[in-house]
């Protein structure tokens, strides 16, 4: 099923796909200078939301759960980039280790199965060691259609970690670390850690990828001689909130009604009829928790214990205490009449699919990422990598995915930049 792209006949977005596929030589020359001066995360997702007039990324995964929701016919060019990422990290690998959340969720489990299936088709002995203290021995879980996985309980050596009888080259985490991190993945030596332990929620911030994203955005936009808002999301960020105190609400206000002030600014600008909001996330990682749409900075004030308590915590009970502001895209996109938004996935310097995250129950403004979501592939004739020049915008579903991917692309390029500014390990020029 094709979705139906239910935007503007007119407008932004489709000048804005027009400019891509007209500019795509030297996109594709700009990207290719890049990641000859940075290196991409492994892998990536990441969320977009299409509003008919703006087109920008809402969330970057760096540990990306969801490969399950790829379809057969994308998975050569996961399993070509995994060899192109594998080559440039240990080109003699055999055996990887795949450390995953502790989840028996079958979906999730049946994203793990894809992975191995990915690694395993590019020439790699794929196992999966488990954190949780509740895996003592293999474990093997039957999944959906016949297939299974096995968890095994890592084993750590004073320089090494591994499995009993597998000792492997490159450790690839599945896990985000929203807990910190566990001693038992630190201090390795001549192992490959992917993604770093820096990318992991214990230390990454929302705020540092999104000004990443920024100056990405504004390079790329003059790149292309157009507004880089048109790409970016305009954030501000808060430290010491604390919600079920009530402290740090004031500095939430302020920075939101300053939000909506720039989006009505901009709205105005552009000839655009939607009431600004904004949605205030945790800093650090979310799983689609402790999130709330602002659409009046006073609403602050009226916040309910209940949704107090909910903005509290978020993935593995983790306090809040930092929150990013960021201008909220609406979602013009539309499946049997549920509202969507395209979800790009990548490897090393690679799109290699995505899928449509769908829900029933949430309006335009508001997180698809909840209870209730199901999933779309991104489903089409000819590959979402080769566009169609000459196709009027708005009318080829390769264009559009095309234009979603580099956005996708320009987020990676961020997260990459992100890492390298926030490398403990990266040396310090004065």
């Amino acid at each position: 099923m094709v979705p139906h792209l239910v935007t503007a006949l007119t407008g932004p977005i489709n000048e804005l796909e027009q400019r891509i596929l007209e500019s795509t030589p030297v996109i594709e020359r700009w990207f290719r200078l890049e990641w000859m001066e940075h290196t991409p995360p492994f892998y990536t997702s990441v969320d977009v939301r299409n509003a008919g007039f703006k087109l920008a990324p809402v969330d970057t995964n760096l540990y990306p759960g969801g490969w399950n929701h790829l379809t057969p016919e994308m998975l050569p060019l996961a399993v070509q980039a995994a060899m192109a990422a594998i080559e440039k990290i240990c080109p003699e690998a055999k055996n990887l280790l795949l450390v995953p959340e502790n989840s028996t969720d079958v979906f999730y489990l049946s994203n793990l199965r894809q992975l191995q299936r990915i690694f395993y088709q590019a020439g790699l002995n794929v196992r999966l060691g488990s954190l949780s203290n509740d895996i003592k021995a293999p474990t093997t879980i039957d999944l959906p259609g016949g297939e299974s996985v096995t968890l095994e309980p890592l084993i750590r050596s004073k320089r090494r970690l591994g499995l009993k009888h597998f000792d492997p080259c490159t450790i690839l985490l599945n896990n985000d670390l929203s807990a910190g991190v566990p001693g038992i993945l630190e201090d390795l030596h001549e192992q490959y850690l992917l993604p770093p332990l820096h990318a992991g929620w214990g230390t990454r911030r929302k705020s540092n990828h999104f000004k990443a994203y920024e100056e990405v955005s504004k390079r790329f936009g003059k790149l292309l001689g157009m507004d880089h808002w048109l790409i970016n999301p305009m954030f501000n960020q808060c430290g010491q909130v604390n919600f079920a105190e009530e402290h740090g609400l004031e500095c939430l206000r302020t920075n939101a009604d300053a939000l909506l002030g720039k989006i009505r600014r901009k709205y105005k600008e552009y000839g655009i009829n939607e009431k600004p909001f904004v949605v205030v996330k945790a800093d650090n990682g979310t799983g689609g928790m402790g999130i709330l749409t602002v659409r009046d900075a006073k609403d602050i004030d009226a916040l309910s214990v209940g949704t107090r308590e909910r903005m509290a915590t978020v993935q593995a009970g983790q306090p809040v205490h930092e929150v990013i502001i960021q201008e909220g895209v609406l979602t013009n996109e539309r499946i049997n009449a549920a509202v969507a938004e395209p979800v790009v996935y990548m490897m090393d310097r690679y799109v290699v699919g995505g899928f449509y995250r769908v829900h029933a129950q949430r309006g335009v403004d508001e997180n698809l990422n909840a209870p209730g979501s199901s999933f779309v592939p991104l489903a089409f004739e000819q590959s979402a990598q080769l566009p169609q020049p000459g196709v009027k915008p708005g009318a080829s579903v390769p264009n559009r995915f095309y234009m979603y991917g580099v956005i996708g692309r320009l987020a990676m390029l961020a997260a990459s930049y992100e890492l390298e500014a926030t490398d403990p390990n990266a040396e310090i020029y004065e």
